[in-house]
This record gives structure tokens, sequence and C-alpha cells, in this order.
């Protein structure tokens, strides 16, 4: 018998695979276990450390754009193959693959709707599918958002999340969105009209090198990795340390790559005040 008696509450033990899946996430920052419901509430921004999970496509649309506001542009577009590419696997698979994981056409989703009442034209890549590199499909989705917005004279806002680039499986075809795309956010730009690059982690090679860098304002999440080739890469190149935090938000807001570091929750508030002020 037990000196103080019988205990007033019995300790279960659960083993491993009786614990349901699918309920709890790790975080990349702190290493902290978050239960997902708490993480999808906080907008997947870890809430110990403030570590900003990637989001989808349509996740970002719906933090951003009003509710049931969203008209979507070409959501039939799909790439082609155009070099027919072979591999481990063929570009055909790799992009059946990643359309039924994501449920995306490809990696941007885009179309206009209202942003705090105001009537925006809107794109978001999405760095699920095939890490969110730029093929024709996106190039060509977004270069006829640009001149949607530039005929109806709306301001555009790109959210970028690509660790991607150009997307190799197209060869040049890939490379000459970087063009079209900047082209067409030139003669945006000519008709006085805003144009607002939102960069995410990660946000980085073809991309950057292209309309992502060359917002009137652009915006990053905090600690997100934004550049062309990657710290490690570059250190093997150079063989030289690089600078703590080289490549992450902080260290270019610093050296003036980027305007403004904005947390998520405020990002739509953000983004409809500086609406307002470029009008």
């Amino acid at each position: 018998m037990a000196l103080f008696g019988r205990p007033k509450y019995t300790i279960v033990r659960l083993k491993k695979k009786d614990m349901p899946e699918g309920l709890w996430t790790k975080c990349d920052g702190c290493s902290t276990t978050l239960y997902n419901k708490t993480l999808e509430e906080n907008l997947r921004v870890c809430p110990k450390c403030g570590n900003h999970f990637v989001l989808g496509a349509w996740e970002r649309i719906s933090i951003l754009v009003d509710k049931d506001t969203f008209r979507e542009y070409d959501k039939e577009m799909e790439s082609a193959d155009p070099l027919d590419f072979k591999g481990p696997k063929t570009y055909k698979e790799k992009i059946a693959a990643d359309q039924a994981a994501t449920g995306l056409k490809d990696a941007v989703i885009s179309g206009e709707g209202r942003l705090d009442g105001k009537l925006v034209v809107v794109a978001v890549t999405d760095s699920r599918f095939i890490m969110g590199s730029m093929g024709s499909v996106v190039g060509e989705k977004i270069t006829r958002s640009i001149e949607s917005a530039t005929k109806n004279k709306l301001p555009i806002i790109i959210i970028s999340g690509s660790g991607g680039g150009a997307r190799m499986y197209e060869g040049m075809y890939s490379l000459m969105q970087m063009s079209k795309t900047c082209a067409a956010l030139s003669y945006h730009k000519k008709a006085r009209l805003p144009f607002i690059s939102v960069l995410t982690n990660p946000t980085m090679a073809g991309i950057m090198a292209s309309f992502a860098g060359v917002g009137d304002i652009i915006i990053a999440e905090p600690r997100a990795l934004i550049g062309f080739t990657g710290p490690r890469v570059i250190e093997q190149t150079i063989r030289q340390k690089l600078p703590v935090g080289f490549q992450r938000s902080e260290f270019l807001l610093e050296h003036g790559l980027i305007d403004m570091i904005v947390q998520r929750k405020d990002m739509k508030q953000t983004l409809s005040l500086l609406i307002d002020y470029c009008s």
C-alpha cells in the first residue's frame, strides 16, 4: 500500500503507433512541436520563434484577397513538353506528379479580386510545384496578368516563392519568360500604375532576377531566403565564409535591396495602405 494512499490520477503512456498522425508539425526555426490547428490559426507562423512556414498559392490568396471576390485567370493553361525532356523522370511525368500532389495546373495562380474592397490583380507562385520554377506557362500567366492590370488601370501584386528560377526542362523557352515579364512590367510602369512585389521564402534565381526584383515597392516576409545563387554555392565558388544572415530578408533590408519587412499577419493591411498611397 502506498504511503499516502492511492494516486488521484492515472498516467497513460501512449505508444508511438497509437498517436494520431497529421496533428503536429515540427518548426524548422526552433524545433518546437506545434499543434496544426494552432499553427493554422496563426497563419502558419510559429508562435514561439516567428518562423514563417511556406504557404501554398491558394492559402496565400485566402489570406490577402477578400472572401468570394477572386476571379482566376487562365485556370486551364498547362505546360507542354517542347524539348521532349528525358531523365530519371520525363518532364510530363514530373508535371503529372506535381499536379496530383498540389491540385494545381502549374506553379502560379493569377487573377483579380478585392483587397480591403480595392480591385487588384494578383499572381502567386507556389514552391510546391517544381519548386515554383518559371516555365512558359508561369511566364505567360504572369505576363497576361500584368497586361490585364495595365489595360484596366489596376495595381498588380505578385507574391513570389520560388527556389527553382527558370525551369530547366524547357530550356530557352523558360529563359525567355524573364524578359517577357519585365517587358510587360515596363508598360505597366509607363502607365503610372503600381507594382508591389512580395518576396517569400525562398525567392531565388531567374524569378528574383526578373519580375520579382523590379517592383516599385519590394516587401519581404521575415527571414526569407532571397537571392540568385544559394549561399552554399557562393561560398564554394569564392572560397570565403559569408556574413551571418547573408541573403536573408533582414540582411537585404540593411543593404537596400528591399524596402520593408512585413509580418504575415500585417501583410494585407500593409498592401492596402500602399495601394492607397500609390494611387
